[in-house]
């Protein structure tokens, strides 16, 4: 279809079948799989395990079809992949905008759009954006992130269009990106990043579960999705760790990539269905 008819390629996914962004519960549960264009494969130990992309889609497939999976989050690439097998009928579509930071290059705090912008967005029938946003205090290049940012979110909100934000406060260590995931730091992330843009009335938060998130939530009044990290980590204390921060005020749902795409024992229909049931408890 890409080589011959790379037209039907776009229809396919203009032409699906929508939803309501909230709907039932008003929870979300959103399959997140924007990392390669970044440059990250690595899940784990093993540096590749992105790389092959028709087991990623098989992964992703098989996530998309468990009750409760709300929709998904990635790059155009991955996006028109997914349409194009006829996955997202009836799925949120979150549209991941800035993969300019590659991990591991001298740049990577530049971190420029490199995928969706809003127009595109609005035209392909996007639901959601999203914007990953690094602040190092000692990186230059945080400058002109913030400042795409701050133009992403005022167009979304012109186009009445909901954008996710992915705040750290980050910083160099041995030659490589590092985001600090205390408390305290994720609260500044989120004052940095919630005055952002010229309106925030469509802005969403998307925050990564840690110590004392009573806190951490009562820094926002903005809806927010909690993130899921990288594998590896127990995953029954990570399954813990979400169901707690499920019930704070102000959490809407969960956008979770490696660690349920690529759980320890390989069997991404069970991890996705247990996540699927604290985020939708009624299933």
């Amino acid at each position: 279809m890409r080589a011959s008819s790379p037209r039907a390629v776009r229809e396919t996914l203009t032409s699906r079948r929508r939803r309501d962004l909230l709907r039932g519960d008003g929870r979300l549960f959103i399959v997140a799989a924007d990392h390669p264009a970044r440059g990250a494969l690595a899940v784990g130990r093993n540096p590749f395990a992105m790389a092959d992309r028709y087991d990623l889609l098989d992964r992703l497939a098989t996530a998309l079809s468990r009750p409760g999976v709300d929709g998904v989050l990635g790059t155009p690439d991955i996006i028109d992949d997914l349409a194009a097998l006829g996955l997202l009928d009836d799925k949120i579509i979150v549209g991941s905008m800035n993969r300019g930071g590659l991990r591991g290059a001298s740049f990577e705090m530049d971190d420029r759009m490199t995928g969706y912008d809003v127009p595109s967005m609005v035209e392909a029938g996007i639901d959601v954006a999203k914007t990953l946003i690094r602040v190092n205090l000692d990186d230059a290049g945080t400058a002109p992130t913030l400042a795409a940012m701050a133009d992403a979110v005022t167009q979304a909100a012109a186009a009445e269009l909901p954008i996710m934000l992915e705040p750290f406060l980050s910083r160099w260590v041995d030659g490589r990106i590092v985001n600090d995931l205390s408390t305290d730091a994720v609260i500044l992330s989120v004052a940095i990043a919630s005055g952002l843009g010229a309106s925030s009335a469509y802005t969403w938060m998307k925050l990564p579960v840690v110590d004392d998130m009573e806190r951490v939530m009562a820094a926002t009044t903005m809806p927010t999705l909690l993130l899921g990290g990288d594998s590896g980590v127990d995953p029954d204390e990570t399954f813990a760790a979400w169901e707690d921060a499920l019930s704070l005020p102000g959490v809407r749902g969960l956008t979770v990539g490696r660690t349920l795409l690529y759980p320890p024992d390989g069997n991404v229909a069970a991890a996705v269905d247990i996540a699927a049931g604290l985020v939708h408890p009624s299933l």
